[in-house]
């Protein structure tokens, strides 16, 4: 089975951008052993996109994102907006940069009629997602220029708090219920990014401030790398209420590949096989139906099955594991790009 070319994967969330902005030694155009995704790599595991995180960490994060490690309570105290904000400009720049240079293989896209051409032909196709709202000021007027930039994907918080909402901790295992719900201008961007089209992501938001959403909102409710708490008892994972929700509303969950978020005891095991995904997989089209389900591989961001995955050339190898599980060709399709497609093109209307 040629997974490239039959079911070409677009992605709900990688932290490459992020990475390759912070680790100027990296090229994304060359093959390369660093992280998880460059373009060679790209092209041979049959990645045809994804939502490109910007991840603005502070200054006393060191390393990589945390949320690896089921151990203990780990919090972060909320980011100075101004350095998210400068961040955020310095790599949207990048970005952009990078698009000019790579000579039409890489498109930032606006819209599902981009996003459609861009799969159909072989054009990797960026979704310009902000990880966290730090950068937006509390009056929403850096919104309005972040979406005339390019904006498409918006995650309310990572897990600390901001001025709008209160992310979930690293703690392991715990619920997400974890804190206050949305703030009154927390409430004010949700109903912006509906007037705006922007795609709310509600991974990294606890319970309450899920909930908020969930009144809110008339988009789908998404959350694009996020998993099963039934199964792995993580507060970064979905109740089956929440799951419910997300069905009803006609949106997705994009199934993180971080074993943190995986594995029932929530450790880092490398030699972890690829049935625990298929098990997570299998839980939410049993519970949400075939039509809300995908992948959000948290590439370059989180540990994934080292033997099995490892970076982005492992794809067809997951591939081939649903396939043999039993989904066909033409529910491997909807996990592996349609959906998507058809959450974004409903959320963006175009």
């Amino acid at each position: 089975m040629n997974s490239a070319h039959l079911f070409p994967v677009f992605d709900g969330h990688n932290d490459t951008l992020t990475y390759l902005f912070r680790s100027p030694e990296r090229s994304f155009l060359q093959e390369n052993s660093q992280g998880h995704i460059d373009l060679p790599r790209a092209r041979k595991g049959g990645f045809a996109g994804g939502f490109f995180a910007i991840f603005p960490r502070s200054t006393s994060q060191q390393g990589q994102k945390p949320g690896t490690s089921p151990t203990g309570e780990r919090s972060f105290p909320a980011l100075d907006p101004q350095q998210a904000h400068q961040f955020t400009l310095s790599v949207m720049a990048y970005l952009f940069r990078l698009e000019k240079e790579a000579e039409g293989q890489i498109k930032v896209v606006r819209t599902g009629e981009q996003l459609a051409w861009c799969l159909q032909n072989d054009v990797l196709a960026t979704v310009l997602h902000f990880e966290g709202a730090e950068a937006i000021d509390p009056n929403l007027d850096a919104l309005e220029v972040f979406y005339q930039a390019g904006l498409r994907s918006l995650g309310l918080v990572w897990s600390r708090p901001n001025i709008f909402a209160q992310g979930v901790p690293f703690t392991f295992p715990h619920s997400p219920d974890t804190g206050p719900g949305l703030t009154d201008a927390g409430r004010e961007l949700v109903r912006a990014c509906n007037q705006l089209r922007i795609m709310l992501d509600l991974s990294h938001l606890n319970e309450k401030g899920f909930w908020d959403v969930a009144r809110l909102s008339d988009a789908p409710l998404v959350t694009t790398h996020s998993n099963v708490f039934a199964i792995c008892p993580s507060p970064r994972n979905l109740t089956n209420k929440q799951l419910d929700a997300i069905k009803a509303s006609e949106g997705m969950v994009g199934l993180n590949f971080a074993l943190s978020f995986l594995r029932e005891d929530g450790h880092n095991n490398p030699t972890t096989p690829l049935d625990i995904m298929v098990h997570h997989i299998d839980y939410l089209v049993e519970r949400m139906g075939i039509d809300h389900v995908g992948f959000g591989s948290d590439f370059d961001g989180g540990i994934t099955p080292s033997q099995d995955i490892g970076d982005v050339t492992g794809l067809p190898r997951l591939i081939s594991a649903l396939h043999n599980h039993g989904y066909d060709d033409a529910a491997l399709r909807k996990l592996t790009h349609e959906n998507w497609l058809r959450v974004l093109r409903k959320t963006w209307q175009s």
